[in-house]
């Protein structure tokens, strides 16, 4: 029993706090590699017929998982560490090829990647003749960089992606006019004669510039109110004249109801100097508030709340790639490719950004030990931390992250 207890440890510290994923198992039988093939093939057959978006998003996806791969491949390479594995999926192999001493292939579960590089903590077996070639003995600012580079590469992703919509299909902004996407049956409204695709060009003679500029002043309005509006029908002018009703969803105050939704952003091609300026001031934004979200996310008591129901903040909420997959559905058919470029960009970020906080596995929490090393380290004198006593908070951050990841997918799946 013992034993049996160590060798799991063992694993645990192989698989998690080492970093490592790198398996003896034999290589793969022919049925093997045939059947894993297969349930690949199937995965996105079943994708293509639920959506083609579905697979579009899965395969910008696995474009994702791979460059975040390459990014700690490459790096690692170029700081003399040395790689042996490189691989899409997880679980037992179904095809590899070994070209310069490093193992390159596909495993059965498509859930992510890895790329193994040797002694990444004091645990890992390494022969004498490679210790060099470690990541442990790799200087602070080197390991820095390998570990860094895979959240690194998200960046970079949208980015690029962010740029080539904002260059081709347009960014969102304000238009400076006010069109109703759609009006509510039974509403005032509806009786005047108002329709989708009109155009607000005034409100009483005060013209509108904004959706929040027309929904700040139905807010100000009393029930009972006539409101005078100039629109737009297919290029030709049309006035309607509508009297506010008391709006159904505020029982608690008076306030004046329409029944519309009113909208004024649309997308508009950017030149090449504005979208290199616009793109990454974006980002950043996005960058903030997916730290905020994924700070959220990580609060058990938020996650316990959505699961029970006394949370409702959608930024709080733990989501899974079966949600985001369902979005792209929407996203993909209401705004086509430049929707699903930018779902992809905004996925990226957020992964990038969940990717660094400092929890193990993640490499937010490898980073922190190598700064926890070396802020422990004296000149002359290398702190190494002990990976074996690293193992209960291993456990917790697995906890954690498997609470919120089946939480979020049983919201996914019921929601």
């Amino acid at each position: 029993m013992s034993r049996n207890i160590d060798a799991g440890i063992g694993r645990l510290a192989n698989e998690v706090v080492s970093g490592g994923t790198e398996h003896d198992d034999p290589p793969p039988t022919t049925t093997q590699s045939v059947v894993g093939a297969l349930a690949w093939v199937a995965l996105f057959a079943l994708l293509w017929f639920w959506s083609p978006w579905y697979v579009v998003f899965a395969i910008g996806l696995a474009v994702s998982i791979l460059l975040h791969e390459f990014g700690h491949y490459w790096t690692a390479r170029r700081s003399g560490m040395k790689v042996t594995q490189f691989f899409l999926g997880f679980g037992p192999r179904i095809w590899s090829t070994r070209r310069n001493d490093i193992e390159y292939g596909v495993r059965a579960i498509p859930l992510g990647g890895f790329v193994k590089i040797i002694g990444m903590t004091n645990l890992d077996e390494v022969d004498e003749a490679d210790e060099q070639r470690t990541y442990r003995e790799g200087s602070y600012p080197r390991r820095m960089w390998v570990i860094t580079a895979g959240s690194v590469m998200h960046v970079i992703i949208a980015l690029v992606l962010v740029f080539g919509v904002y260059v081709t299909a347009g960014r969102y902004q304000q238009t400076g006019r006010v069109w109703i996407e759609w009006v509510s049956e039974d509403s005032p409204a509806s009786r005047a004669g108002l329709q989708p695709d009109d155009v607000v060009v005034s409100v009483n003679g005060v013209a509108m510039s904004s959706e929040a500029q027309l929904r700040s002043l139905l807010a100000a309005s009393a029930p009972g109110t006539t409101l005078d509006l100039a629109l737009e029908r297919a290029g030709t002018p049309v006035d309607l004249t509508v009297a506010l009703e008391q709006h159904p969803d505020f029982t608690d105050e008076v306030r004046g109801y329409l029944g519309v939704s009113p909208w004024s952003q649309d997308r508009q091609q950017l030149g090449v100097g504005a979208a290199l300026t616009q793109g990454p001031s974006d980002l950043v934004q996005g960058l903030g508030q997916a730290v905020v979200g994924v700070a959220k996310v990580l609060n058990p008591v938020n996650v316990t709340g959505h699961l029970v129901g006394t949370n409702n903040d959608v930024t709080s909420r733990p989501g899974t790639i079966v949600g985001a997959t369902r979005v792209s559905k929407g996203v993909g058919q209401n705004d086509g490719w430049a929707g699903m470029l930018s779902l992809l960009a905004a996925v990226n970020i957020s992964v990038g950004v969940f990717n660094m906080f400092p929890l193990l596995p993640l490499d937010g929490g490898h980073a922190a030990i190598a700064t926890y090393e070396r802020l422990r380290s004296r000149r002359g004198r290398r702190y190494r931390a002990d990976a074996a006593k690293l193992m209960p908070v291993a456990a917790v951050c697995i906890t954690l992250l498997a609470f919120m990841f089946f939480t979020g997918l049983y919201l996914d799946i019921t929601g």
